[in-house]
């Protein structure tokens, strides 16, 4: 079987969330900012609360925070961080006890998050350049895990939900948004690197996507679509027609 290669697809990932952090305003083949963010279910306060501009370079899929009932004084794992707004947003809920950690592995999307961070007195925010299928934490050290629309970007998910799972207090909690699919991908789709990076290509049905996280030792408790979401290119939308390609929420419990 063809498998993307995975060298061209981090290359096209890093090129793709430069290109979100830096013209926001650009064309994607998925929508972007604050209009999508209100659509998905965040409230204006929450939005209204962290900076401007990392809301505008907002690329989500969904909203967990309702599932993640973060408190305050946790400690928070958000994967594939961007410029910042998950991570802002938890930090908030978490208070200034508390601690969020970002990675990511677009180093213009770090930079931007830093910078904001610095310029708006996140100091309990912290991010920092790394990969999410091997997470430099101490085992059991997280209470919550967040991501949005980033696992699906990657071509090893059994260890991103391994890792997810290790780093984890036991009863800790992992509320993410992410693409899957009704249909399996034909390979052609699979290893197209360029379908990928727009966070298609990597999608997995949604009954294995669960089991991943089950045999990680994830107990998924809730779940719930959002139809709200769609993608904008013609290419994007017909494969989301054809192989019933959406954005799901999960929370999951470790057991």
């Amino acid at each position: 079987m063809e498998a993307v290669n995975k060298e061209e697809l981090l290359e096209k990932i890093k090129f793709m969330y430069k290109e979100v952090a830096e013209k926001p305003d650009g064309e994607f083949h998925f929508e972007m900012g604050r209009p999508v963010a209100e659509k998905l279910g965040y409230s204006p306060e929450d939005l209204d609360n962290v900076p401007k501009e990392a809301v505008e370079s907002f690329a989500g899929v969904g909203h967990y925070f309702d599932f993640a009932g973060i408190k305050e004084g946790e400690t928070i794992l958000d994967l594939g961080s961007g410029s910042g707004m998950d991570a802002f947003i938890a930090a908030i809920k978490a208070g200034k006890s508390g601690k969020v950690i970002g990675f990511d592995l677009s180093k213009d999307q770090l930079r931007k998050a830093n910078m904001l961070k610095e310029k708006h007195d996140f100091s309990q925010a912290e991010f920092r350049e790394g990969y999410i299928e091997s997470l430099p934490l101490e085992d059991e050290s997280v209470d919550v895990v967040i991501s949005n629309g980033v696992i699906n970007l990657s071509a090893e998910k059994d260890k991103v939900f391994k890792e997810i799972s290790r780093v984890l207090k036991k009863g800790g909690r992992m509320a993410i948004s992410d693409i899957v699919t009704e249909k399996p991908l034909t390979e052609k789709i699979k290893c197209d690197a360029n379908i990928w990076a727009s966070c298609i290509g990597g999608a997995l049905q949604i009954n294995t996507y669960k089991e991943l996280m089950e045999k990680a030792g994830l107990k998924v408790v809730k779940e719930k679509h959002h139809p709200e979401y769609g993608f904008l290119s013609k290419s994007a939308r017909n494969a989301s027609d054809e192989f019933g390609v959406k954005s799901f929420s999960f929370l999951a419990e470790k057991q």
